[in-house]
Formats: structure tokens, sequence, C-alpha cells
């Protein structure tokens, strides 16, 4: 009887990057109405479930903090009757120790977490996937996010946004904060992903079951939520404000509500190529009529 091959993908076979928002600032503020842990009792069954879908489906998860990322789990290496302990026992360290660098480097201001490093790190690991041969499963992102937007990431993460769409991995966004996030909406919506914020947090997982579970294959086949309407207005640098109209550096892509002489992003010097040519323009005028 022949073999089959160890790595022999089909077209329902997932890789999926699930990017958990652990802010304590965040689950501080909820902590009320929906708990850490109850959001945790929620994303564990979904997690099995993706893996019991297919043998060959991959589950990495990234913990998304105040002051860090981190992969905390990789179903490949983990063992089946371990998974558990290993991705919770992984997540308290990590935890323990944003916390601890949170206490150390205390900020005043929007406490949002390390969105844009979470999805440098899930598409570094799958262009890793990807250069490993010419078989692989379809990798997609989930973001499970609440804390707010933070206007600072703004140029990174669209970045990361860019380079997704170009390697056509989706960006799939489930936002459980009390606010809509304008950077995951972009990232759903120019990436082909699926935007969905739950209105009842208590049946989070029927949420992600029917609505994330699917594979990009069985997609084309379902009715998936459709954005309503997606924020593509811009942070400014200067004052962390959205804004309607702006100025922009055409250097490092830094935004600003009003004109400055200087970037102070990157430091280059607005219209002094402009000035320079007109002063030169005056004195050849000058000349001229002398």
């Amino acid at each position: 009887m022949t073999t089959v091959p160890s790595k022999l993908y089909a077209d329902d076979v997932s890789l999926l990057m699930v990017l958990i928002d652990t802010n304590p600032f965040f689950w501080s503020t909820v902590k009320n109405t929906f708990t850490f842990s109850n959001f945790l009792s929620h994303v564990l069954p979904f997690l099995n479930s993706i893996l019991l879908l297919n043998q060959l489906n991959q589950v990495v998860v990234i913990a998304t903090g105040y002051n860090s990322c981190d992969y905390i789990y990789d179903s490949s290496l983990a063992a089946p009757n371990q998974r558990a302990e290993s991705l919770l026992g992984k997540l308290e360290e990590f935890v323990t120790r944003d916390e601890e660098l949170s206490q150390q480097n205390s900020i005043e201001g929007v406490w949002s977490s390390l969105l844009s490093g979470s999805l440098s790190m899930a598409l570094c690991y799958i262009q890793k996937v990807f250069r490993s041969g010419p078989l692989h499963p379809q990798p997609r992102i989930l973001c499970l996010h609440g804390s707010p937007d933070g206007p600072g990431q703004y140029v990174a993460i669209m970045n990361s946004i860019f380079s997704a769409q170009r390697s056509t991995v989706p960006i799939d966004s489930c936002v459980i904060g009390s606010q809509h996030s304008a950077f995951l909406q972009q990232a759903s919506y120019i990436t082909g992903g699926v935007y969905l914020k739950p209105q009842q947090l208590e049946g989070l997982f029927q949420y992600l079951s029917t609505v994330f579970a699917a594979d990009l294959h069985c997609r084309s086949f379902l009715q998936l939520p459709k954005p309503v309407g997606v924020d593509f207005r811009a942070s400014c640098f200067c004052h962390k404000n959205t804004i309607d109209m702006g100025y922009i550096c055409s250097v490092c892509l830094s935004i600003f509500c009003k004109h400055h002489k200087k970037c102070s992003t990157c430091g280059s010097v607005f219209g002094q190529a402009q000035t320079n040519v007109a002063s030169a323009s005056d004195r050849k005028r000058k000349t001229t009529e002398t």
C-alpha cells in the first residue's frame, strides 16, 4: 500500500495565527463585565475546535501585551495531551512579565497594546512557513483585540497590513472592547478578512466558531458578516487625534494636523526645496533687472 506523504496539504488545511490582547490596563476596565479568565474560557475551546476540524491544521498564538509581545503556543510543537496546560502556563508567564514592565515604564495616556509588533511577528512566522516548501497550510491572522488604537503605531501597522495584502494573508478581527478599532477595520477591509464586534461577549465562542472557524476555501460558500462602515481616517503624530485632513511627511509618512517646519519623526525640513527654488528665482530676477 502506498503511504500518504506527511506534508500533503489540501485547500481546507489552515495555519491560524491568533493574536490575543493581554493588556492589563484594558482588562482592568472590563473586569466587572467580562474578565480575562472568562475570555480564555471561550478562546481555548475555539482553538481546540480548529485542531479537531483537520489533523493537519496548525494554530500559533501570540500574546499582545502593553510593552511586549511573544509566541506562547505552537500546536506543531506541543504534545496533544498537554496543549491547554502549555498555553496557559506560558500565557501566565508572559502576563506577569509584561505587568512588571508596565510598572517600570509607567506612561500616562492611551494604554494601547503592541499590535504592530504582534502583527509583524505573525507575518514573519508565515513567511517562514512559505519558505519551508511549496506545500504548506493556508495562513490567516485572527486578532482578538480590545485595547484602543495607538496612534504612534499607525505607520507600522499600515506597513504590516500592506505586507499581508501582498502575501494574500487575510487579517480577521474580533473586537471585544467598547469601541471599534479603526486600524483593524482597515486591516480586515484591505486584506479581505472579516471584521466583527460581538454584541454579547457571553456568547463569544459562538461568534468565533461560526464566523472565524471556517477555512479560506469554505468562505466562498458562506455569507460572512460584511463591514458596515470602515473608518479610513488617520491619527496625527503630534496630538494623537483622529483627523480628516492633515499634512504628511513625504519621507517617513508621518501625519500632522498642522503645518510644521520640521518633521518630529525623521527630522526632514518641510518646504526647504521650495524655499531654495524661490530664492534662486528671486536672485535671478533681480540680476536680470539690474
